[in-house]
């Protein structure tokens, strides 16, 4: 604890007298130090909504670091198009790379919401890198920490249709963006939305996740006055506020039901905006709704409808949608009865305490929303692989028993046709008896002939085909999916890989499954673009679901194993001399690929690149069932299939269990930090003082020969640090005992009792994973 300070900046008497009421120890720190330190370069600053921090090609001067509030960095590209490259919340770096390398400003940044924020001039910088080199050393590590891990990750688009984010970049800077949202305000589109007991339910759901604070204009009331919102408040109402973000994980602000002062201040503080609706009324457009588009809100807005437990699935949300060009997502929540239960306010709190006093169940929607809002959501990918794709379904099972949420689907090829089933059923038992009654019909030899035709393009029509796709989805469109859900085809019209998030369900699964030579390209109907199997450019895409928002993603690939023992024929080869071969039954067997076999591994190459990539990243589970000795058309083996996909999965996820891998995946790391602030005071805010700020700045590795070697070498050191070093020595080797017990800081890899559940494509998987050398003391910079 600091005393004396503000004796010290204003040179009056001290007030108080201070004494020990045990033995202490103490840094005593002269005023003409002080005064050298601080050289009063820090300097805080506020930002009002939709201002901007600094403009593209600005000159960089400076460093900002977020106290509170939430930034947008937007980048203008050379044919006028701006596109989005992320956000910024509490304790991110803002500038600094242009500021330590005199760089103009690469992009625009601006305000979402009102924000605070501390400014480190380049003249401070400087300071610091001449006199704490150890700093610049840090820093460098980080960001070299980041700028690896962007190259590691495929490059795409973000979608953020799981959190309703615009489409962006990746960025070194930014990972999952909803990782730092500290405020979401509620509003509804009409009276009719039982929004009180709505807040509760995602109340519950959230502390399950961190620290939560629901306000309302009655509780601001109630607890700063009746006055408090008055505008002579204001500044004690805005500090107020940003109090309750700093020891609270979320900050829920539940809207008026007109746009009062606290409507505009809910609005105002938010990062994230949910527009609640019912689902089952007809669509409509609600008055908050309408003046908020006026007001040019710079949030975030996601469209959230509820839906009874006992009532109809999801529908029209397309024209939910179509009213809302503001909004850039949606999410359907199952709601349980006692939401849609009328009780009074008080009747209704009663009732929530006893709700809360349980757990939360995490296969709830209330549990999906609040793992979307704090950037942990689990996603399901599933690769393609024709007949093998049956052990999807297995695995699922095998899931669901094991208790893994799934809050997001995706797919390639089968996998996006098993994926479609489940984003709508969200059972695997439905989704066993659908994809079974499926099979046997692509079994069916009398169907398969009658398809047939002149093959110029394909060998079949494909009309058998749609008609199979289309029975099974009928005209479900993708956004009435109860789960949000991706497929990936490959546009050969473009040559681009396509993500598919909306539109007819059953044409872009066909679309994802069309093999070529065997099926014609089916025309996008938005653009008439012809599409094929997603298989040729991404057979598993879990980078995709990675950028969309997933904080882990669970992979299963089925594709085939191309044979590598291939016969060596020399320089030339006759097509006689194979004939011979195969026709000759006393004739040594060669394996030499034939043309469609050459085509399919040339159109694989780039897919077994990427999913090299993918199956060594940090954020997947990469799972692959033994099905290898099953063909492509196998679809009447589909039980026995299933039987091996729901084996593996059963005795893989006994091993995650084990080894607290499930646990792991659902823990919110961010979490932990308001959790031990409320342990030693529930007062204090975590990142409001600047000794935190300068941790976060200055953060170094506790290692103690470091350390030394650096006493050693520099000969520069100033009084004050030649006292100090032995107590930072010291601190540094108690950070060093606290952090290696610490169960966060190993890796997702390191569970060796499991390795007897996993195939051994999945062991090496994880050992390549594992980097035991690497101390991880520090966590990133995004997450001080």
């Amino acid at each position: 604890m600091v005393r004396s300070s503000l004796a010290v900046l204003t040179g009056e008497p001290l007030i108080f007298t201070v004494r020990a009421l045990r033995d202490c120890t103490f840094l005593r720190i002269s005023k003409s130090d002080f005064y050298e330190q601080m050289d009063f370069a820090i300097d805080w600053m506020a930002v009002e909504a939709g201002r901007a921090l600094y403009r593209q090609d600005d000159q960089s001067d400076c460093t900002y670091i977020v106290l509170n509030g939430r930034l947008r960095s937007v980048i203008r590209k050379a044919n006028g198009k701006k596109e989005l490259v992320g956000e910024y919340g509490r304790g991110d770096l803002i500038g600094v790379v242009e500021a330590l390398t005199r760089q103009p400003r690469a992009t625009t940044v601006h305000a979402v919401r009102d924000t605070e924020l501390v400014k480190l001039p380049e003249g401070t910088l400087n300071n610091i890198k001449r006199r704490y080199p150890q700093v610049v050393t840090r820093l460098i590590h980080l960001l070299g920490q980041k700028i690896l891990g962007n190259l590691q990750q495929p490059r795409g688009p973000f979608s953020g249709s799981a959190l309703g984010l615009p489409s962006m970049p990746s960025s070194p800077d930014v990972t999952n963006p909803a990782s730092n949202l500290s405020t979401v305000a509620v509003l509804p589109v009409c009276d009719e939305v039982p929004i009180n007991a709505f807040n509760l339910e995602l109340s519950h759901a959230l502390s399950a996740i961190g620290p939560t604070l629901l306000l309302t204009s009655d509780i601001i009331k109630e607890r700063l006055g009746a006055s408090a919102l008055d505008s002579i408040h204001e500044y004690r109402l805005s500090g107020w506020l940003a109090q309750q973000e700093d020891i609270n994980r979320i900050v829920l602000y539940q809207t008026d039901s007109t746009m009062t002062p606290w409507t505009q201040r809910c609005i105002r503080q938010a990062d994230c905006i949910l527009i609640v609706g019912l689902g089952d009324q007809e669509p409509t457009l609600g008055q908050l709704e309408q003046m908020l588009e006026n007001t040019a809100v710079r949030a975030l807005k996601q469209l959230v409808l509820l839906h009874r437990e006992d009532g109809p699935g999801p529908s029209r949300t397309v024209e939910w949608l179509n009213m809302r060009s503001w909004c850039s997502g949606h999410l359907h929540l199952k709601c349980p009865r006692r939401v849609f239960s009328r009780r009074s306010p008080s009747r209704l709190r009663e009732m929530y305490e006893k709700v809360f006093e349980k757990t939360a169940d995490r296969h709830s929607d209330f549990s999906r929303l609040a793992r979307v809002l704090t950037g942990n959501s689990i996603a399901l990918v599933l690769g393609g692989g024709g007949a093998r794709g049956c052990s999807h379904v297995g695995v699922i099972k095998a899931m669901e028993e094991a208790g893994i949420p799934i809050d997001l689907v995706g797919g390639t090829s089968i996998g996006s046709f098993i994926g479609a089933l489940y984003a709508e059923e969200r059972s695997a038992v439905r989704v066993k008896q659908r994809a079974r009654e499926w099979s046997k019909a692509m079994n069916s030899v009398f169907k398969t002939v009658l398809d047939l035709t002149y093959p110029i393009t394909s060998m079949f029509s494909g009309s058998a085909f749609n008609t199979s796709i289309s029975n099974v989805f009928e005209d479900k469109q993708v956004e009435d999916l109860w789960l949000p859900y991706f497929n990936v085809t490959t546009d050969i019209t473009a040559s681009s890989m396509r993500v598919h998030k909306d539109g007819s369900l059953w044409r872009y699964v066909r679309a994802s499954m069309t093999l070529s030579g065997y099926l014609p390209p089916l025309c996008d109907p938005k653009d008439g673009n012809l599409l094929m199997d997603g298989g040729y450019i991404n057979n598993l895409p879990a980078d995709i679901a990675r950028n969309i928002g997933a904080k882990t993603v669970i992979a299963i690939d089925v594709g085939s194993q191309d044979e590598t023992d291939l016969c060596n024929y020399g320089d030339s080869l006759s097509g006689w001399w194979l004939l011979w071969k195969r026709i000759n039954p006393w004739a040594e067997k060669v394996k030499v690929p034939d043309m469609a076999e050459i085509q399919s591994r040339l159109a694989y190459v780039s897919c077994v690149r990427q999913l090299e990539v993918v199956k060594k990243s940090a954020y997947c589970e990469y799972i692959r069932p033994p099905i290898d000795r099953y063909k492509t058309m196998d679809f009447g083996k589909f039980d026995e299939i299933y039987e091996i996909g729901y084996q593996h999965g059963k005795l893989l996820f006994t091993g995650w269990a084990r080894g607290d891998i499930i646990e792991n995946m659902l823990k919110d790391h961010r979490s932990a930090d308001y959790t031990d602030s409320k342990k030693t005071d529930s007062c204090t805010c975590p990142s409001a003082d600047f000794t935190d700020l300068a941790e976060i700045v200055s953060r170094i590795e506790p290692v103690q020969s470091y350390v030394a070697a650096d006493a050693e070498e520099s000969d520069g050191l100033t009084e004050y640090e030649e006292d100090g070093m032995d107590t930072v020595r010291e601190e540094e080797g108690e950070e060093e005992e606290d952090e290696a017990d610490d169960p966060e800081d190993h890796s997702p890899g390191d569970w060796g009792a499991n390795d007897i559940f996993q195939s051994d494509e999945e062991k090496s998987v994880r050992q390549r994973r594992k980097n035991p050398s690497e101390s991880n003391t520090c966590s990133e910079l995004s997450d001080c």
